[in-house]
């Protein structure tokens, strides 16, 4: 999956660091837009001494090398470098510099949708000792936001549920959808396959979790069993596929980034789910 970068790590602790022309400074434009050069399926990064900028912000380390954000990219460019977005990067490239691009997309994505208090409407600075924004006005602290997604593999038998979106992502995917206020994740699994579907499950079992900058996400993978019925009654405003595939029928997803490629292999395969 995405996040597997062993033996590298990405380091997101917050620090106040002060930048040198070897770090790298990310620029993004109001659009999402990343400035990369992406040769190859690698992705290489702006460094700050390409361009400069007034206000700069530590977001992470990658090994030993330290990611920055612009946060006023709207207007950089750098000879040899172009405007992609994340889900552009990732039908391109992979490996531990596409994480890094997620992960900083996430931050920039808070950063930019952070400019006011929400209380009272002073502009937020930056907060020196933690990864948060403070009103010098009202004293709110404001924190990143991460949305919490089920992904749900639906099992009969030897047969998995597989959906396509309505909207965006045209590849093969399982149920999903996000937590609402004052449920468990195994509830949104239940409510998602039910409002999906119309299929009802039970023994909702975890699999495992996936950090998902794209959305701002953290998705949490859950299988279960189909209960009683299995006729699918598809909600077309969500979805334009949903069908019980055999296992050995399965086409899995162009490229091994996602929790829920890794689930439908899981279940292909005939390995613990």
């Amino acid at each position: 999956m995405i996040q597997d970068i062993f033996p590298s790590r990405l380091d997101n602790s917050f620090s106040e660091h002060s930048m040198n022309d070897r770090d790298f400074l990310l620029h993004f434009d109001s659009e999402g837009r990343l400035l990369v050069s992406a040769e190859d399926g690698r992705i290489s990064f702006t460094r700050s001494s390409d361009a400069s900028c007034d206000r700069t912000v530590y977001l992470f380390s990658l090994d030993s090398k330290r990611f920055f954000l612009d946060l006023d990219g709207e207007d950089v460019s750098v000879s040899g470098f172009d405007r992609l977005t994340v889900r552009e990067l990732r039908d391109r490239c992979c490996g531990k510099e596409l994480f890094a691009a997620f992960t900083a997309y996430h931050l920039w994505k808070w950063y930019s949708d952070n400019r006011y208090c929400g209380r009272c409407g002073g502009e937020l600075l930056l907060k020196e000792d933690e990864r948060a924004l403070r009103c010098p006005c009202c004293g709110n602290v404001v924190y990143p936001r991460i949305n919490p997604a089920v992904i749900v593999g639906v099992v009969s038998g030897d047969r998995l549920l597989v959906t396509r979106y309505r909207r965006g992502y045209a590849h093969n995917a399982l149920v999903a959808g996000f937590t609402e206020i004052g449920e468990t994740l195994e509830e949104t699994a239940e409510r998602e396959v039910m409002e999906e579907t119309g299929i009802r499950v039970k023994n909702i079992r975890y699999y495992k979790s996936q950090p998902w900058g794209m959305a701002q996400d953290i998705l949490v993978g859950f299988f279960c069993e189909a209960e009683g019925d299995c006729t699918i009654k598809m909600d077309e405003n969500e979805l334009r596929y949903a069908e019980w595939v055999p296992r050995e029928e399965i086409v899995l997803q162009p490229n091994a980034l996602s929790l829920t490629n890794e689930m439908m292999m899981v279940f292909r395969d005939g390995g613990v789910y």
